[in-house]
């Protein structure tokens, strides 16, 4: 009687389970702190969810904002907040990308970067898919498909819908394969999401996958909108919910049919062929930290310096990849270190800069900030010089950590790493500004921002280099720019090349390199006073807007990409001498040791030696 009882439960519990339900799911918001357009879209969408009836819960799936700042998401909130039913959110590219905070107020703000629950029998995993700080492309972190695996892997026939923010396509999310294959042996019944701003019906690898509208009003009537889902026993369907009007049913897969098996063979994977054509060029060592990397290598002794995701601090071995020691800072590290005299330099979005002994890892000082560190540090004559996202740039003693003094008059964010130059330092930041500092004293010299209108085009990831009195550098206006390093007077500017936020020196001064946004690395010449370019090459890795420095070492410039390659070029004649791809994420500023050998990172949380 007891097991004919239980017998009877669990069938009642499976009928309860599988009670029709519905859900909506509001996407791309883009709200800005300074202006009310998109504030009041998402406020007509709270208050008609408000008066609609049978809604279970909410899902908000990324880009909550424009620039990803503290006070934007704090504004979206306070209207989300409103909300009668309990809603579920996800950051976007533009709380990950643009982000004051290295995407951590994001948690601060909301609660998390996951979310998991269950509603009638059905398992819903939300989870980020960057990338953060760098223009890469979307990228799901090692530590979150591990978790995803493991909630999954909690009930395996468990029927699950994942919620991400962009869509897992190869053009959109480089390990989008890492994720489809470790969920694809669970009952995944869809994925949803946004970031296309429309509505389509996908496949991610076989798994049925809805994109959603986003909540900004159309062009063509001014309607706002969000998306409904009906969940029955046998369908998920949607509907697009205009502001003021009907809902328009557009789309729906079944829940009986298995879309999808085990079986990976027939879907497209990344490229490998390259290293069959240059097969002279070999991994000699790669170390998997388990951890995404958006960090540059640094060399030294021997060691290569590195932080990671999570904000674990390695020296690892240049001869053989083993781990030295590592060191636990509060939170992500995305700044690249400097290391002089046994002492080594970095940021963190614990709001602090570190140094420690290179040799032991042990913390010499530490030195607190207002907002998060994610700029990389130089040193120059046992002085750190590193920007915050406090609004402020400061020069700190090696040995000490004393403060030498700060300029607080940035207007914005700190990322890139300050070049020194004719006793000053000059760096960019997300203002649309380049600021020259006296490096001894920290007063202003001058500006330049060259009639940029969009925070967007800051020169603010790239690392600027310098020669013959004059600053150069790209930015995302897709435009090389050389200015006077003592005035900051525009030289010359040029859109001949379409480069964006990469620029490297030769090492004798007398050119510079950048990528452009599409197969090619330009060379122009630092001498004069108009743009001469002195070759161009075809290296063939596609679209590219990553902002990863080429570098030049015993004239062979190394150069990487956001889909795993990494190639070597003659800095004179511009011809390709190699590439080599190690996978298919973000491959930082690469560390080359001499014309045939370079250490590289890998956004996948590979750290490598590669050599010809």
């Amino acid at each position: 009687m007891k097991h004919l009882m239980l017998f009877v439960f669990l069938l009642f519990a499976g009928v309860v389970s599988a009670q029709d339900f519905r859900f909506a799911l509001i996407t791309d918001l883009h709200v800005r702190s300074n202006d009310s357009l998109a504030y009041n879209d998402l406020k007509r969408t709270v208050n008609q969810l408000n008066k609609t009836p049978d809604i279970s819960f909410i899902l908000v799936t990324g880009d909550i904002t424009e620039e990803g700042d503290r006070a934007s998401l704090l504004k979206a909130k306070e209207l989300l907040d409103q909300l009668k039913v309990k809603y579920y959110i996800l950051s976007g590219n533009h709380e990950t990308k643009w982000s004051e905070s290295g995407s951590t107020d994001f948690a601060h703000v909301f609660g998390s970067e996951r979310f998991q629950f269950e509603y009638n029998g059905f398992k819903f995993l939300g989870f980020a898919t960057g990338p953060i700080i760098r223009m890469m492309d979307g990228h799901v972190a090692p530590q979150d498909i591990v978790w995803l695996q493991e909630e999954l892997g909690k009930d395996p026939n468990q029927p699950a819908i994942l919620v991400t923010h962009y869509p897992l396509l190869p053009t959109d999310v480089d390990n989008w394969y890492e994720v489809t294959d470790a969920v694809r042996k669970y009952n995944i019944k869809a994925v949803l999401g946004g970031h296309y701003h429309s509505n389509r019906l996908f496949f991610y690898d076989g798994i049925p996958a809805f994109i959603n509208r986003s909540n900004l009003r159309d062009k063509t009537d001014g309607l706002g909108g969000y998306s409904i889902y009906d969940v029955t026993k046998d369908s998920i369907v949607v509907s697009e919910q205009k502001i003021g009007q009907e809902p328009r049913r557009w789309g729906g897969y079944s829940l009986t049919e298995q879309y999808y098996t085990a079986d990976n063979s027939t879907y497209n994977r990344p490229d490998f062929s390259v290293n069959k054509e240059y097969n002279a060029v070999k991994e000699v060592w790669v170390t998997n930290i388990g951890k995404t990397i958006y960090a540059s290598p640094i060399v030294s002794n021997n060691a290569v310096f590195i932080g990671d995701d999570t904000g674990t601090f390695y020296s690892i071995s240049a001869k053989n990849g083993k781990i030295n020691w590592s060191f636990q800072s509060g939170n992500r590290i995305v700044g690249t270190v400097a290391v002089d005299n046994g002492v080594v330099v970095f940021g963190s979005a614990d709001a602090t800069i570190y140094a420690l002994n290179s040799k032991t890892g042990k913390l010499i000082w530490k030195y607190s900030a207002k907002e998060p560190v994610l700029g990389s540090a130089t040193i120059d004559n046992g002085i750190v010089y590193i920007g915050a996202s406090d609004h402020t740039f400061r020069a700190l003693n090696l040995k000490t950590g004393r403060l030498v003094w700060e300029y607080t008059g940035v207007k914005g964010y700190i990322e890139t790493r300050p070049l020194i130059y004719d006793d000053k330092v000059i760096f960019g930041a997300w203002d649309n500004t380049m600021y020259a500092l006296d490096k001894t004293t920290g007063k202003l010299l001058w500006t330049w921002d060259g009639g940029l209108t969009r925070m967007h085009f800051s020169p603010a990831a790239v690392w600027p280099v310098a020669a013959e009195g004059k600053v150069f550098f790209t930015a995302p206006d897709r435009v090389m720019t050389a200015i006077d390093a003592g005035t900051g007077e525009t030289v010359w500017r040029t859109k001949e090349s379409m480069v964006r936020e990469t620029i490297g020196l030769s090492e004798d001064q007398t050119r510079v390199y950048s990528k452009t946004m599409q197969d090619s690395v330009v060379s122009y010449s630092t001498l004069g006073n108009e743009p001469k370019r002195l070759w161009i090459t075809h290296v063939g890795y596609g679209y590219d807007h990553a902002a990863s420095m080429p570098v030049e070492k015993d004239g062979v410039v190394f150069g990487s990409t956001k889909n795993g390659i990494i190639f070597a070029l003659d800095g004179v004649t511009g011809k390709l001498l190699w590439k080599h791809k190690v996978g298919n994420s973000l491959i930082g500023t690469v560390y080359p040791l001499s014309a045939s050998e370079c250490i590289f990172v890998s956004g996948h949380g590979l750290v490598g030696l590669l050599k010809k």
